[in-house]
């Protein structure tokens, strides 16, 4: 029997490893030990004593080609980490394409509209999971529609929440002997050096992207930069300069002012805010506010102003 999967995550050409547990994307090392010790139960030879021949030949199919390997990729801490990585960046990517994600299962159907995105997800989940390998005929289907439930959770989600979930279970383990105050400070540490040289990456490429005057692609890096560290006040600033760079004056401003949140003597930030504040006076017709003072400048200025704060923070609906 082929084990091939063709909807969800695996429709890109993505190993769902959760899918194949049937555990939610952030499930830490004792939840799948846990989950992998009751997949393994039911289709040891031993446990299908009963089953028909060809029961048993998938039985150990699906054990050997999906279960031990998903549980060996998500119960080593590198491979861990490394995989969670790549599906963070899948969530994203797939936000860019959402126009063309088609969805087959209703509870995918129903994760994409949920209100309440954390407690449909896990619901769903924990329900498939009672029953997703009673009935060996049906487990890739049932596989199928729980990738396509990650599918969604990773695009409602972007990434955010369970980018280093996975690692906090495994510090614990690895550091038994000390106490709990050194476990608690180690754990932040080493989460936040990865994702400051991953962030580092992101903003390597987009400023080489950005000198060969590739701006959509340069952008394209730093919205994943944002996603990872949405505090970063130089991916804010540089995607700022993209932005301004495309002649999007409203979303340039809209990220120089949060990179000025972050950090006042952002230097770069300052420099295209001012920019764009000098481009929109002029735009106007006004230098300086005061002009408005004089009656035969009001229907200008009052056309001005519309155009300012309604050309920066979205104007007429579209």
């Amino acid at each position: 029997m082929s084990l091939k999967i063709e909807r969800g995550l695996f429709k890109f050409d993505f190993i769902d490893y959760h899918a194949v547990l049937c555990i939610p994307v952030d499930a830490d090392t004792k939840e799948i030990r846990k989950r992998y010790l009751q997949i393994a139960r039911r289709l040891h030879p031993d446990s299908s004593a009963s089953a028909s021949p060809e029961e048993k030949q998938l039985a150990s199919e699906l054990l050997s080609k999906l279960v031990n390997p998903a549980y060996e990729k998500l119960s080593s801490d590198k491979a861990r980490t490394e995989y969670m990585v790549v599906l963070s960046q899948m969530g994203k990517r797939l936000v860019q394409k959402s126009a063309s994600v088609d969805l087959s299962s209703d509870p995918a159907r129903q994760l994409a509209g949920a209100p309440n995105v954390e407690q449909f997800y896990r619901s769903a989940i924990a329900k498939i999971s009672e029953t997703q390998y009673e009935n060996l005929s049906h487990a890739l289907k049932i596989i199928a529609y729980v990738s396509e439930l990650n599918l969604v959770y990773l695009m409602r989600t972007a990434g955010k929440k369970f980018t280093s979930a996975a690692a906090p279970s495994a510090t614990p383990k690895s550091n038994t002997a000390k106490t709990a105050g050194n476990t608690q400070s180690s754990t932040p540490q080493a989460s936040t050096t990865k994702e400051d040289t991953n962030v580092a990456q992101y903003l390597r490429r987009a400023q080489e992207l950005m000198s060969k005057n590739q701006f959509a692609q340069a952008r394209v890096e730093l919205q994943d930069a944002i996603k990872l560290a949405p505090h970063n006040s130089r991916c804010h600033s540089l995607i700022g300069v993209v932005y301004l760079k495309q002649n999007q004056t409203t979303m340039a401003k809209v990220h120089f002012d949060r990179a000025l949140q972050l950090d006042p003597n952002d230097t770069e930030a300052s420099e295209g805010k001012r920019k764009i504040e000098q481009f929109l006076g002029q735009k106007s017709g006004t230098t300086k506010p005061a002009a408005s003072s004089s009656a035969g400048t009001k229907p200008s200025d009052k056309s001005g102003g519309s155009g300012l704060f309604g050309g920066l923070f979205g104007g007429k609906k579209k």
